[in-house]
């Protein structure tokens, strides 16, 4: 039975029947290859999300017109990264079978697949978006298939060619980047082409997947994750690939890879709690 958190994300107070958006965490980290600490986020979030108001003056729009239901965190073992994946695709399956839809927060970046295995099996048309400073293409890292460095790679195998779109990459090895140009569709460093990508899915009437992990901000304006990259993106620039993306059919997303505890002044996790509030009300309810 999915029940409320009750140290929920601000306004996230309707029952689960009526809510549109369910909210979940996924507190999990194991494969962390360089700064641990994500499966703090989840948590960092909701304590921190009552610092900031309902109202988006970028949308004018308030939160508290939504349908949102949180809960909470899943119980996932540290130490078995493809338990964790099953555990979280099952949470989202029932999610989606209750004809809502999922909203994921991380925890590292593994944990998308769980919920891109879910959506995929509930909507065979589904496109995945993926923000990103890394291209998570990797095979293995470390002889480990199931890997943060490797998520995207795993989504590929439940998607197939042509069905994965990238932006703002700015990080990968030579091999994963050369597999990448023959398999998915990249864009280095930027959001350019992005609303062509999107007509192209309007277009087809297709189902959309957004997965963002938050270090494609610039570590100057989000240096709380675990692998910080130089040279990405601002808050308005995210913001405005959101709402771009948002005019799809967005039938699941998440947000991944806020290390709360390495930035301690607060303000990586007041900005994910941002990017959060204007993802809730961009989406299409």
């Amino acid at each position: 039975m999915i029940k409320r958190q009750y140290d929920s994300f601000m306004a996230c107070d309707a029952e689960y029947g009526e809510a549109r958006l369910v909210l979940f965490g996924a507190p999990f980290d194991s494969t962390t290859s360089n700064r641990p600490g994500a499966r703090f986020g989840p948590g960092a979030m909701r304590r921190e999300s009552f610092g900031l108001e309902t109202f988006s003056p970028y949308q004018g729009k308030d939160m508290a017109g939504l349908k949102l239901f949180d809960c909470g965190d899943l119980e996932l073992p540290y130490g078995d990264a493809a338990t964790a994946v099953d555990i979280i695709e099952q949470t989202a399956s029932r999610i989606i079978s209750d004809k809502k839809i999922p909203v994921m927060l991380g925890g590292e970046h593994l944990v998308t697949l769980g919920a891109v295995r879910a959506a995929a099996k509930a909507y065979p048309d589904l496109r995945l978006i993926h923000f990103d400073a890394h291209a998570d293409l990797r095979d293995d890292y470390m002889g480990v298939k199931y890997s943060h460095a490797c998520v995207i790679r795993r989504c590929h195998e439940e998607l197939l060619d042509g069905r994965i779109f990238q932006f703002g990459i700015r990080s990968g090895d030579k091999e994963e980047i050369c597999w990448g140009n023959s398999h998915v569709k990249t864009r280095f460093f930027d959001f350019e082409g992005l609303g062509d990508v999107v007509e192209e899915i309007i277009r087809d009437d297709c189902h959309v997947y957004i997965t963002i992990d938050l270090d494609i901000l610039d570590p100057g304006v989000f240096p709380g994750t675990g692998t910080p990259e130089a040279g990405g993106v601002s808050f308005k620039e995210l913001l405005g690939a959101m709402l771009n993306v948002c005019r799809a059919k967005v039938v699941g997303c998440d947000l991944t890879e806020l290390a709360p505890g390495i930035d301690t002044t607060g303000v990586s996790t007041a900005t994910a709690c941002k990017v959060l509030r204007e993802l809730f009300l961009a989406l299409r309810v």
